[in-house]
């Protein structure tokens, strides 16, 4: 997430030609989008009316100190006066202007000649460099003053605890306190009712466990019948199907192990049900080239007969046949 810090911007020349009062306008940036700074940083301002509209939404005149006081002393609780107040902000084809109210000891400052130039001070995103808030501008001399916060570069710039909040809420760098606080306060309503249902569950959506598991014991116990009774019905066709002569008792298992496939009893009846029934032993006669019909067919050889799809008739006739040559 973006984060906002304050940037101590190379000083500008005053617009302060001697010999007369302090300047009532000053030039606080250059103008383009993109400002660079002597240290080889940039940042830009590419929403100029946004920038505007913000210092006039919050109504906060801008102090003008004496190398940055106010940042540096200010943070420490040490005295930072101000030397003038920044009442409007004017955007120009020459960059951003302020107007500024001067008290009697930043007008004789200037007209004095005891500082030249101006640095201003603003918030911007530490990622996108962009702009969001002027904060002071201070007298200097010096474009690079020895100071530590004035020499550390973007990335070694402490977080403030305020940007680690803000991006702990998912808010960006320009948010306010009372959108923090707004976010705050979601968040603990969103907990609040997360409590409520975990100690209050709809019963439309959940059920006790030990109910769920009750039923799921009673379906446990269903299937385990079904298939016992499924089983059960396989073994009573199949054994069916064998005393009545209708398959070969060699060949049970098969025909049990088919059934239990899915539709396997169903076919298994549709197959016994066009199967002719035998019954009783079969005699055969002595002279084999006699045993043409179909009665004389043994229950292995008629299941045969159903396999192949032959009639009893002619695989008895080519029995009869074979036993001849």
């Amino acid at each position: 997430m973006d984060k906002t810090q304050h940037i101590f911007f190379e000083p500008l020349a005053l617009n302060f030609s001697g010999g007369g009062d302090a300047p009532e306008w000053v030039q606080l940036l250059p103008e383009g989008k993109t400002i660079k700074g002597a240290d080889g940083r940039a940042w830009s301002m590419q929403d100029a009316p946004a920038l505007l509209n913000g210092f006039k939404e919050r109504g906060v005149r801008l102090p003008i100190d004496i190398e940055h006081s106010t940042q540096i002393k200010g943070a420490l609780g040490e005295p930072a006066p101000a030397m003038g107040w920044i009442t409007e902000l004017e955007a120009r084809n020459s960059g951003l202007w302020g107007k500024v109210d001067w008290n009697e000891k930043g007008r004789e400052l200037i007209t004095s000649r005891f500082y030249g130039y101006l640095s201003p001070v603003f918030s911007h995103g530490r990622r996108s460099g962009a702009i969001t808030r002027m904060v002071s501008a201070g007298l200097t001399n010096n474009p690079n003053l020895d100071l530590v916060a004035l020499n550390q570069s973007e990335g070694d710039l402490p977080e403030t605890p305020m940007d680690k909040i803000l991006e702990a809420l998912g808010l960006n760098s320009s948010a306010s306190e009372g959108d923090a606080v707004e976010a705050i306060t979601k968040l603990k309503t969103d907990e609040a009712t997360a409590r409520n249902r975990a100690e209050t569950p709809d019963p439309a959506k959940y059920v006790p466990k030990a109910d769920y598991e009750l039923a799921l014991n009673r379906v446990k116990e269903f299937e385990k019948g079904e298939e016992t009774r499924l089983e059960t019905e396989i073994t009573d066709a199949v054994g069916a199907a064998v005393k009545a002569g209708k398959i070969a008792p060699a060949s049970r298992d098969y025909h049990i192990a088919a059934c239990r496939s899915a539709g396997g009893i169903d076919e298994f009846q549709k197959m016994v049900g066009a199967t002719p029934e035998i019954g009783g032993d079969v005699e055969l006669p002595d002279d084999p080239g006699q045993a043409t019909g179909a009665s004389t067919l043994s229950a292995d050889e008629l299941a045969v007969c159903n396999a192949l799809d032959i009639s009893p008739e002619d695989f008895a006739a080519q029995k009869a046949a074979d036993a001849q040559e």
